[in-house]
């Protein structure tokens, strides 16, 4: 090693060693993930015109970083580009570029650990062989699409070469990630490791000499002759959850890759596939800036300082419902140790059951870190864990003074560094804290259902809240990856506050003869994941009442009729079978309308929409949250409103923008 020579860059680092394999670090300067940013793209272009000057035995292409391989492109440069021509000469200069090291003539490998996302991915495809480390931190995904454009430096091309087509489609059409086991077992990597043995893995491989891997016979002919009958298929899939108007890029990606051999820049301008009409849409524009949102949120569960970030090694949640039992274990998924409590172990064990099932699908095929994770989620009817907690967070029914008299014996028993947290979703915090010795303990940490799926967190701060409590509270959120968002305690916070009127509207049209599918088909037609009467179905008919109440002040007057009826019936949704649907099997039985129905009213989205957007402007002025912007991601995140649009207050500018007036009915 000590006769290896060094070349550096500032975002490369260059080793030659005495066995001649050269190893190209990836190390991007200021940064602590590597990003392929122009300067990046411009030094591997340099260093593959060294390389080819003097050409090595082999090369190795692995990262300096210990967060991971390339986290994609840089999406700050993308967000800068301010023509079509730009667009194209960035897609160009990667397309050439990874072309290049395609060509390379001597072996080159890409040793990929950690996260190895977009135009990483594409570079890693170049190579004639890739190596993924058994490590949970490693994750390969060309999530483009989830932006609102291509993989368009290759991995159209590459992906389905390796892979198959369909596993290739499935993988871009999506963004999913793969783990590095799964990354083998598809033939995407060429081998997976452990981390003691990766390097000499790597120089072992790199001067094999062996073949990389050839598809099967049917994966030849799917992304072959059978091209056609894959791509239709393709499209029929994502039709059936996405329309093109909304999100153009799955259905681009199916054509260039159907139509144009995976080469982005042979698709013809005029066409909508093409990367003029994709790179400068609307939809990607917003896309982007969602991006940025979510990065904002991740950022407030940062450690303000590293020597004071908060790893709570211990959670005691109170209450083995849906809720707080899935609370808990999604502590104990994430390595926390847990314990649940309830008033007897009967009650806590459908909880455990649950969690089972949900460590089952999070470590498909590894028996060990489900057993793990199933010894650290302990049952503790008695309470014994609230005096070593860390963190302790309540999750009981919405009853002040139940709440009230929790607090205080858990304050008692708690140690005193420990933070208090409440799951409540309609009280104040104020009035929970009240009669707490000190009421600045107890911060709001509000999940929503279901748990394990929903990305946002609201992180809610009474009067009297302490700032570093609330710190904590956003840096767990982040440990257990979810998105921390900051609001004041209000009705409702943010998320039900506005969801509340959304939901009304929706069942106040049903009231008036519009059949429960007509009004959700035309919330699906604007953008939304669910319909808002499904999705009242889910919560709980009587969960809705009661938030309701509490946000409407207790005016029994704002639940509309039907709804009332159902409740009164027992009839409550999803939980008993029926509710403004029949369900079978976890999936609402919907039916088509007949050829008598009553038409849908024109304008029904835009009028079921505005007392929602008129909500979210509210709770800006009102400072439930800080800013438009955090608005906008509370509300994508915690409601799945329509990413396409930006999110609810950008989708207000942009009309307002258009036709110089909001919404009908909006009430701004």
């Amino acid at each position: 090693m000590s006769a290896a020579t060094r070349a550096a860059w500032s975002d490369l680092v260059m080793v030659r060693r005495p066995d001649g394999i050269v190893w190209l670090h990836l190390d991007r300067a200021g940064a602590s993930t590597n990003t392929l940013s122009a300067a990046m793209l411009d030094e591997l272009a340099a260093a593959f015109g060294e390389l080819e000057k003097t050409p090595p035995s082999g090369l190795v292409i692995a990262s300096a970083k210990p967060a991971g391989f390339v986290a994609g492109a840089d999406i700050e440069e993308f967000g800068r580009i301010a023509s079509a021509q730009a667009a194209r000469e960035l897609v160009e200069r990667g397309w050439s570029l990874f072309d290049w090291l395609a060509r390379l003539p001597f072996p080159t490998l890409a040793l990929i650990r950690g996260h190895c996302m977009g135009g990483g991915l594409e570079l890693a495809l170049a190579c004639r062989y890739r190596i993924v480390v058994d490590d949970p931190a490693t994750r390969l995904a060309l999530p483009e699409v989830m932006l609102g454009i291509l993989p368009a430096w290759g991995g159209m091309k590459r992906l389905p070469q390796k892979v198959g087509a369909i596993v290739a489609l499935d993988m871009m059409l999506s963004g999913k990630s793969v783990d590095a086991k799964k990354a083998k077992q598809i033939g995407l990597a060429d081998a997976c490791v452990p981390p003691r043995v990766m390097e000499n893995a790597a120089n072992t491989m790199v001067m094999s000499g062996r073949h990389p891997r050839r598809p099967r016979l049917i994966d030849r002919l799917l992304d072959g002759p059978l091209k056609p009958l894959v791509a239709q298929r393709a499209r029929k899939q994502v039709a059936a959850r996405a329309r093109p108007e909304h999100y153009p890029a799955p259905y681009a990606i199916i054509d260039t890759w159907a139509k144009y051999g995976g080469n982005a820049l042979a698709v013809p301008a005029d066409n909508p596939a093409s990367l003029a009409a994709i790179l400068r849409s609307p939809t990607a524009q917003n896309l982007v800036r969602v991006f940025f949102l979510q990065e904002r949120l991740k950022g407030f569960g940062k450690p303000r300082e590293a020597a004071a970030a908060f790893m709570p090694s211990h959670v005691h949640v109170v209450g083995a419902g849906v809720m707080g039992g899935d609370i808990a274990a999604v502590c104990a998924q994430h390595g926390m140790t847990v314990s649940l409590q309830d008033q007897s172990v009967e009650r806590i064990a459908p909880a455990i059951a649950r969690a089972a099932r949900l460590f089952e699908r999070k470590f498909r095929g590894d028996d060990r870190q489900v057993r793990f994770a199933l010894d650290r989620l302990i049952p503790d009817p008695a309470g014994y864990g609230v005096a070593r907690a860390d963190l302790i967070i309540e999750a009981i029914f919405e009853d002040l003074d139940a709440k009230r008299s929790l607090f205080v014996a858990l304050e008692a028993r708690a140690r005193p560094e420990a933070v208090l947290a409440t799951n409540t979703s309609s009280l104040r915090l104020e009035d929970i804290a009240a009669p707490l010795a000190e009421p600045s303990r107890l911060v709001g940490i509000h999940f929503f259902n279901p748990v394990a799926k929903m990305p946002l967190v609201e992180v809610v701060a009474g009067e009297r809240s302490d700032k570093a409590a609330l710190q904590r509270a956003a840096e767990f959120v982040r440990r257990i990856d979810k998105l921390p968002l900051p609001v004041r305690s209000a009705p409702g916070f943010l998320v039900n506050a506005v969801l509340g009127p959304y939901m009304l509207e929706a069942l106040r049209c049903v009231d008036e003869g519009v059949a429960p599918e007509a009004v959700d088909q035309a919330l699906l037609d604007f953008g939304m994941p669910m319909g808002p009467v499904e999705l009242v179905d889910t919560v709980g008919l009587d969960i809705a009442i009661a938030a309701g109440r509490a946000l409407a002040g207790d005016a029994t007057e704002t639940v509309p009729d039907r709804l009332a009826r159902l409740v009164e019936a027992g009839q409550l949704g999803k939980k008993t079978g029926q509710g403004y649907y029949r369900w079978e099997k976890g999936s609402a039985v919907k039916v088509a309308p007949s050829a008598g129905s009553a038409p849908v009213p024109a304008g029904l989205a835009d009028r079921i929409v505005a007392p929602l957007l008129a909500a979210v402007e509210h709770c800006v002025a009102d400072g439930v949250v800080a800013d438009a912007d955090l608005a906008d991601a509370g509300v994508i995140f915690g409601t799945g409103f329509a990413p396409f649009t930006g999110g609810p207050i950008h989708f207000l500018q942009a009309r307002r923008a258009v036709t110089g007036k909001p919404p009908a009915g909006s009430g701004t």
